[in-house]
């Protein structure tokens, strides 16, 4: 079970949101103002927060700086009706760690807190371990079944960013502005050969699926 607060003003958004959460086991509180989440937060210990963007009082993203700078361990989970490209590089650097676009299905903002809460707190020392494959971002280290991978940098951070949001079909340009840059441009065939030498290196069974028309997945198995 985790602790999470919900910021978000709109109830027809926050009443079947907060359902949803706390039939998932977790501590869940609700409020509607950016400065009542700021107080929440200095308040009690919070595992993670869903932050609006579109605040009555304060900027969301005003308030996931604010809340960046003053709990560095805090996983926030944004969302916004705004869906352009810049809104969401704004949001990932006042401090995000993901980014979620109204209209969602809750059963897509269920997992992302999940992958959140793995990637935050999960496992030992920021570990995170799914279907046999753990991964150390502090050492910059993998293992499948035990067995130590060898990974050149890039593939690393396309394994730890996979298994952070295992289950999930991780979109290709997001892949490629989280792994390689948020200024990269052109054809994403580099992501093909780089999922391809992952697998390799992962071994049988498969555990990197191709979501056509969308990205990768690795399976939550």
């Amino acid at each position: 079970m985790a602790r999470l607060l919900v910021v978000e003003d709109d109830a027809a958004i926050s009443e079947p949101l907060v359902r949803a959460l706390a039939r998932e086991g977790h501590d869940v509180e609700h409020v509607e103002e950016g400065e009542a989440a700021l107080d929440r937060l200095d308040a009690a210990a919070f595992d993670l927060v869903v932050l609006d963007v579109g605040l009555p009082d304060v900027d969301g993203v005003e308030v996931c700086r604010r809340a960046r700078a003053g709990h560095p361990r805090l996983a926030i989970l944004i969302l916004t009706a705004r869906s352009s490209e810049l809104d969401e590089v704004l949001g990932l650097d006042a401090g995000a760690d993901d980014y979620l676009t109204k209209p969602f299905s809750l059963s897509v903002l269920s997992a992302r807190v999940r992958a959140l809460l793995r990637r935050r707190g999960g496992a030992v020392d920021g570990e995170l371990e799914v279907g046999g494959v753990r991964v150390d971002p502090a050492a910059r280290r993998a293992w499948r079944d035990g067995r130590e991978l060898d990974l050149s940098p890039k593939e690393f951070d396309l394994l730890a960013l996979l298994v952070a949001r295992a289950g999930e079909a991780v979109p290709r340009d997001e892949i490629m502005t989280r792994v390689w840059d948020e200024n990269w441009f052109g054809p994403t065939k580099t992501l093909d050969t780089h999922v391809g030498w992952l697998r390799r290196k992962l071994g049988e069974p498969p555990v990197v699926t191709t979501v056509r028309g969308v990205g990768f997945r690795f399976e939550d198995t």
